[in-house]
């Protein structure tokens, strides 16, 4: 391991020496920072490249640096011969400005050591990219190595020289001289460059007459630095010391030969007698072999043909090139029009734009990241071009590598993502983004996203565009995961909620109810309860596809493992909401039945919790109890006090309740028992022997019959009669200035008095008037709600579970006074009463006892009021007639239990003891709610 970090470290100090020792002292380092040794060119390959960056911008450059050392083998005025060829190179380069030459930085700066001067950042020169490493690092960068032209770069760099061509021999009239692949770079875009002017001739005619050129004879004894290449000179620069823009192309021709040749040109020249080569050469051209261009492609075969050959006058000029067919290639057309874009408006450029998203997949990956990617992030300066822009970045974004992204997309695209002017452009741009939001998401770092991507989402939300809050709401929760909780909490909710309250779209507010639903899990339990779960009864609409949403966020809610509703907000909220929303008549039956399914759901977990908090408090209960009674004398005075209410209901009603049939009888004997008993828990022998007896008795009474009713007479007598009846009765019976009939006012409820849900220690009244004993205590009173409904439980009935209804005469209507506790009144007798309630009497009629129907053989019970239905529907209204209390009835009662109890016998309409009237319509209604 020390070996390798110290082989790196010289590796890295020769590399830093080598740097140091070429560019010391040179006034290129005072503004620029030298960085890595990446290629070399120019004439001889003689210029190293090294990368670097301006201190005050950070602007990247390319640094080119001539080594003096290089030329130390020869003689003094050789030296200066070879450095006053560069340097007018470089002047020459540096006053000529055109995108297909190489863009001066900083001009040629001289030192002691060496020559250099700045441009713009480069790749290459295209002979390293031809496999001519002369003068590169060692080893020889990957990149170089590897690097391997593709067709749309070749036909489009040989356009751009074509080009450059042009622009020398008609702008400036200027001959090249030395055009081969030395002096074309390929700068960091890919574009290829014209450099190396140090043999370049200008016209030494006016501008308006035809160009003329003065060429130089060659020169065997010169250095090699200070000649061109002769391999890509025109055959009459040597042989007739003659050239003109025509020997430029010819230079041209060779270099597409080598293109297509492995980097090999046309001839070899022998520098040692360049003449006869060139003789030699010149009959080869004359009679060209078909085998000496086999690798050229055929379409541009010809003009490399034309371009090669002797006469001059043949070969085609630099504009000409520009037009012949082998460069209308889709991919070199695309990428002219990229590097002529600043001489369009911006209606051409958004067209182009349009339809560049068809064209980029055909292009090289590199060719679009390096050469088309930078031109477009350039144009997001231009806010009405971005929402063109920005599709097809995006584009070339899903064919990069994450780290590709991050390097040279997502710097420019944060701008962006905080865009918000103009607001046309702004809402196109968030649409875009939302579209692309899975890329982004895959590619852009967490912290990025919490920067940059979240707060474009808020906004999104908050847009004006019905559209883009659609869209929006549909990509939440593709990234949900990724958003830290404080954010969801303050930001993310509070904006779906207001986007589904305030939008008058349906779409919007359905995709809102949606999102919430797709988002639940990453929120905490207690925060859907108090935030989410209420903002639902906000909403105002009614659609289906709201309730539907509604009814998805309760559901999802209730079922999760990790939420879940408490019992407590399901019975007093949740189903209360949901029990409204079912009825809509929005609902078809589908969605009702889907309601209805989360319903039972609902109402089932209710009732299994709180079954079996009730269950496991009746086991302590019981247990407390069997400790008391095993155990009386642990009980201390105040413990000793008589049952509380509750335990009086248990007492009477038995462990499972008021309906309960299990131990019913047992707990209503022991209960009766144990009410006239100062101390239930400590019983003497006399006590348990009462005890047994009044079980006896108990027993018996549950064994006979019930007692039939009295038949309730028409009476014959006149209202006078009636009258003159009621003034005797009521002027010799002083019990009666407690009773009123039951069309006075009825006192108000007082709890403990006619409606109390506790027993009464009134006595109970029997058919007549007198008081009926239970077989238990003689002065046991009733639950007084069974009085008001028409019904009187019988005491063998009531206590061993087998109440019956009687048909007597409705004396719900009237109100007893309770008597003092522990004191008993004798019940007057009101057998005189029966007279009154005839048919013909206007003010009680017989209708308020239900219908008449033909007596059955073993119903004594209902032969005066109609069938055991018609009483059942009676006892339904009674059910909930007590102050909240149910009456005793059983689930039988419960319209939610038993729907089939809401029909009803044709026959005429008639008012119930509420005052509701039952006609067919109503009959209907509750046919289509339950069923």
């Amino acid at each position: 391991m020390e070996s390798m970090l110290n082989k790196l470290k010289s590796t890295v100090t020769k590399v830093t020496a080598d740097v140091t020792s070429a560019v010391m002292g040179n006034p290129v380092t005072r503004e620029f920072e030298v960085g890595r040794h990446i290629a070399s060119g120019g004439p001889g390959m003689c210029w190293r490249i090294y990368n670097g960056t301006k201190k005050s911008t950070k602007q990247e450059v390319a640094v080119f640096v001539f080594d003096k050392k290089m030329i130390d083998k020869y003689q003094k005025f050789e030296k200066d011969q070879i450095i006053d060829s560069l340097k007018r190179g470089v002047q020459q380069l540096t006053r000529l400005r055109h995108p297909r030459l190489l863009t001066v930085q900083h001009p040629l700066e001289e030192s002691r050591d060496c020559l250099a001067f700045c441009t713009e950042p480069v790749f290459a020169s295209l002979s390293n990219v031809l496999g001519q490493w002369d003068n590169l690092p060692s080893p020889v960068p990957n990149d170089i190595k590897e690097y391997k032209l593709y067709d749309v770069e070749t036909k489009y760099g040989l356009l751009q020289i074509s080009e450059g061509l042009s622009f020398l021999h008609s702008g400036v009239k200027m001959v090249h001289g030395n055009l081969c692949p030395e002096n074309i770079i390929l700068n960091k875009s890919g574009a290829w460059k014209i450099m190396g002017f140090d043999f370049s001739i200008s016209s030494t005619n006016p501008s308006d007459a035809e160009p003329k050129y003065t060429c130089k004879e060659w020169e065997p004894n010169l250095p090699p630095l200070c000649l061109p290449n002769p391999e890509y000179l025109a055959p009459e620069y040597i042989l007739s010391v003659s050239c003109d823009s025509a020997s430029d192309m010819y230079s041209l021709g060779v270099v597409m030969h080598a293109i297509f040749n492995e980097g090999k040109p046309v001839f070899q020249v022998n520098k040692h007698d360049i003449f006869k080569s060139f003789s030699r050469q010149l009959d080869q051209l004359s009679s060209m072999s078909p085998a000496l261009l086999n690798k050229i492609p055929d379409d541009v075969r010809e003009h490399v043909k034309m371009l090669l050959s002797v006469t001059p006058n043949v070969r085609p000029d630099a504009d000409q090139m520009t037009k012949i067919p082998f460069f209308d290639d889709v991919g070199a057309v695309t990428l002219q029009y990229f590097d002529s874009l600043f001489q369009r408006d911006n209606l051409q450029k958004s067209q182009f734009y349009k339809g560049l998203p068809k064209v980029l997949p055909k292009l090289p990956k590199r060719v679009v990241v390096y050469r088309i990617l930078p031109a477009l992030t350039s144009e997001f300066v231009n806010p009405d071009m971005v929402p063109f822009v920005l599709p097809n970045v995006l584009l070339i974004a899903e064919e990069c590598t994450k780290e590709e992204y991050v390097r040279l997309i997502l710097p420019d695209l944060t701008p962006v993502f905080k865009q918000q002017e103009p607001i046309q452009a702004s809402n196109m741009i968030l649409l875009i983004f939302l579209q692309k939001m899975d890329l982004l998401l895959t590619k852009t770092p967490p912290e990025d996203i919490k920067n940059s991507v979240l707060p474009m989402v808020y906004r999104a939300l908050e847009a004006p565009s019905v559209q883009i809050q659609e869209l929006c709401l549909n990509i939440i929760p593709t990234f949900a995961n990724l958003i830290d909780y404080p954010s969801m909490k303050n930001s993310l909710i509070p904006r779906i909620k207001s986007a589904c309250l305030q939008t008058s779209s349906l779409a919007v507010r359905v995709n809102s109810l949606v999102c919430l639903g797709k988002i639940l899990e990453y929120l905490d339990k207690w925060y859907v309860i108090d935030e989410i779960l209420p903002f639902l009864q906000q909403i105002p609409s009614r659609e289906p596809a709201v309730l539907m949403g509604i009814l998805g966020i309760y559901k999802c809610t209730f079922s999760h493992k990790k939420l879940g509703i408490p019992k407590e907000h399901l019975a007093t909220k949740s189903l209360p909401h949901l029990v409204s929303l079912s009825i809509d008549n929005n609902l078809n039956l589908n969605q009702f039945n889907s309601f209805m399914v989360v319903i039972r759901d609902m109402l089932s977990r209710m009732e299994n919790e709180h079954k079996t908090k009730l269950e496991q408090l009746h086991v302590m209960q019981e247990q407390q109890r069997s400790i008391n009674i095993t155990n009386p004398g642990n009980q201390s005075e105040e413990t000793k006090s008589p049952p509380s209410s509750g335990n009086q209901i248990d007492d009477i009603f038995g462990s499972t309740g008021v309906n309960g049939k299990e131990n019913g009888s047992a707990a209503a004997a022991a209960a009766a028992a144990t009410t006239s008993q100062p101390n239930r828990m400590s019983l003497t022998l006399e006590e348990k022997q009462r005890l047994a007896k009044e079980q006896e008795q108990a027993a018996k009474l549950r064994s006979q019959q019930p007692l039939a009713p009295q038949t309730i007479k028409p009476a014959t007598t006149t209202n006078s009669q009636t009258k003159d009846l009621t003034s005797s009765l009521l002027n010799n019976m002083t019990s009666l200035n407690s009773l009123s009939l039951a069309n006075t006012a009825r006192p108000a409820p007082v709890q403990g008095t006619t409606i109390s849900a506790f027993p009464s220690s009134s006595p109970m009244v029997g058919p007549m008037g007198a008081p009926v004993s239970n077989g238990f205590n003689p002065p046991m009173g009733f639950h007084t709600g069974a009085m008001g409904m028409g019904i009187r439980p019988t005491g063998p009935g009531l206590y061993g579970g087998m109440a019956t209804t009687t048909s007597t005469p409705n004396f719900g209507a009237l109100t007893q006074n309770q008597a003092p506790i522990g004191q008993t009144n004798k019940a007057p007798d009101l057998s005189a009463l029966d007279n009154l309630f005839t048919p013909n009497k206007p003010k009680v009629t017989l209708n308020q006892m239900g219908p008449t129907a033909a007596p059955g053989p073993n119903t004594p019970w209902l032969n005066q009021f109609g069938s055991a239905q018609n009483a059942q529907t009676q006892m339904q209204g009674a059910t909930v007639g007590m102050g909240g209390v149910p009456s005793g009835f059983g689930m039988q009662a419960n319209p939610f239990f038993s729907p089939q109890n809401f029909s009803q016998p044709a026959a005429a309409p008639s008012m119930n003891q509420s005052g509701i009237k039952h006609s067919a319509s109503v009959n209907n209604d509750l046919k289509d709610l339950f069923g």
